[in-house]
């Protein structure tokens, strides 16, 4: 239920920041249109954690869990770079272009590892990696920080960070899928 509610939200967030930056183009920023995203965005983060603690604590975990909530996990976090990149904050508050097309190229070619991984290999282990889980982190900072508008640091700096960790997570994620691959050409 968690995670379908955290679903419901992201198209919520979405249409929130477009009706702020509809606002900023009218030369009318309505800021409440944008607390109101942010408040929206932080909501669905932070239901993730309440989700997984639920059904670690009370033994909940299901099959259908297990796949919905990283769908939603990378929805949301897309959603919020897709917004912090083409939607309207201000004078030079989103994210450069470069970025969300690193993170995008990053994620597929993670997806056509496993595809690749799966066809060859059969079962294919999903296991989170500590980089993956900073990349993730210093993703939503960055779109955080355009959100906020926390005007002492450039965005350009929380950019470069999470591009840093997208670009490591990346590599070691195709290291992991090289050695699964080692793993099954080798003779038994």
């Amino acid at each position: 239920m968690i995670t379908l509610l955290r679903f419901l939200l992201i198209p919520l967030f979405a249409w929130l920041a477009v009706q702020y930056g509809r606002s900023i183009d009218a030369k009318n920023p309505d800021e409440a249109f944008r607390w109101i995203a942010i408040a929206t965005y932080t909501v669905a983060s932070m239901l993730d954690g309440l989700d997984g603690w639920i059904a670690r604590t009370f033994n909940q975990q299901s099959l259908t869990g297990a796949i919905m909530d990283p769908l939603v996990d990378k929805s949301l976090l897309i959603t919020g770079l897709m917004v912090a990149t083409f939607v309207n904050w201000g004078a030079d508050w989103h994210l450069p272009i470069w970025f969300i097309i690193l993170v995008i190229i990053r994620d597929l070619v993670i997806i056509l590892g496993i595809i690749c991984l799966y066809f060859l290999r059969g079962k294919v282990p999903i296991q989170p990696h500590w980089t993956g889980k900073i990349c993730t982190v210093t993703q939503m900072i960055a779109t955080g920080w355009i959100m906020l508008k926390v005007t002492p640091i450039n965005p350009l700096y929380p950019t470069i960070l999470a591009s840093i960790f997208t670009i490591w997570s990346g590599i070691v994620y195709c290291l992991i899928g090289y050695q699964l691959l080692q793993r099954r050409q080798s003779p038994t």
